[in-house]
């Protein structure tokens, strides 16, 4: 079974995020935050920073990491476990912009497009939304469907 870490970004402003729609490879026309995969001699932190720029142009600065999800997944008819790291970001230099892989938007948080975006965010996304830390596992099969699911709310 092959074995990733990837990294995942939520932009917050007020009552909105940014989402990115992904224009190219795993989760084309997904709406979802930036992100991607962990390098090797690379810390997630670092990599939800490089993935940042290099997706929608902007650098993090003031971040917080609120979570790790497993997923469990066909990635290329490959079995793979996937830990997400997931980051929120209040503050960032420079102004979102599309990049051959994402396009940028902003959506209210009451307005989000669920239906065009993974299947598992409804069980996560609202609790992040909420300023909650938490721990989640995914499972799905070949055909994308959700299998198994756990979303647990992280005390400090």
């Amino acid at each position: 079974m092959k074995k990733l870490q990837t990294t995942l970004l939520i932009l917050r402003k007020d009552n909105k995020i940014l989402l990115a729609r992904k224009k190219r490879g795993f989760g084309f026309g997904k709406w979802n935050g930036v992100g991607g995969k962990v390098e090797e001699k690379e810390t997630p932190e670092e990599a939800m920073i490089r993935e940042t720029q290099e997706e929608i142009s902007v650098t993090p600065i003031e971040y917080e990491k609120i979570g790790i999800i497993r997923f469990v997944e066909y990635i290329k008819e490959e079995l793979t476990t996937n830990d997400m790291h997931l980051y929120i970001a209040t503050k960032w230099q420079g102004v979102p912009k599309e990049s051959e892989e994402m396009q940028p938007k902003w959506f209210s948080i009451n307005n989000l497009p669920w239906e065009e975006m993974f299947s598992d965010d409804k069980y996560w996304l609202p609790l992040v939304l909420k300023g909650k830390k938490l721990d989640a596992f995914f499972e799905y099969d070949k055909n994308w469907n959700l299998q198994k699911q756990e979303v647990k709310e992280k005390k400090e």
